[in-house]
């Protein structure tokens, strides 16, 4: 359950984290907490899953790199192991289920762009399920903030 702290950490480090020598110290000030109480909250919330991570986004692209989104039609029998499989590659950026023909759908982030074709061969090669790949053809920036 969520208390009005973590729900004020969720909300306040949305879109901007301090970029300097004690960032959570400082991020921890503008919250009204102690340094040690932010990290000890931030660890509790990442490890019970209400956060599905903690770090930066990043433009993949503008480094070099590349995005795609994928998506796999993975027999029910078998999908957790499939999750998995396709979470053992650090490419995978996040992954979500969906009630569809193609259930299982991720983002590969790379910072080659050969190298999304790559993962997928191997994401096929270990699965034996075909990766449908849908790259970026056009980039819309609409943000994205979620209040806790």
């Amino acid at each position: 359950m969520l208390d009005t702290t973590d729900r004020k950490i969720i909300n306040g480090l949305q879109g901007g984290f301090p970029v300097c020598d004690r960032p959570f110290a400082e991020a921890a000030e503008s919250l009204g907490l102690e340094e040690c109480d932010l990290v000890a909250r931030i660890s509790r919330l990442r490890e019970t899953g209400v956060l599905s991570r903690f770090g930066p986004m990043y433009n993949a692209d503008a480094m070099g790199g590349a995005f795609c989104l994928c998506a796999m039609a993975v027999p029910l029998g078998r999908f957790d192991d499939v999750v998995e499989q396709v979470n053992a590659h650090e490419e995978v950026a996040h992954n979500y289920e969906r009630v569809h023909a193609l259930n299982v759908w991720f983002v590969l982030g790379t910072d080659d762009p050969d190298r999304i074709d790559a993962v997928i061969g191997e994401i096929e090669a270990e699965t034996g399920l075909e990766v449908h790949a849908f790259p970026k053809e056009h980039e819309f920036f609409i943000g994205l903030k979620v209040d806790a």
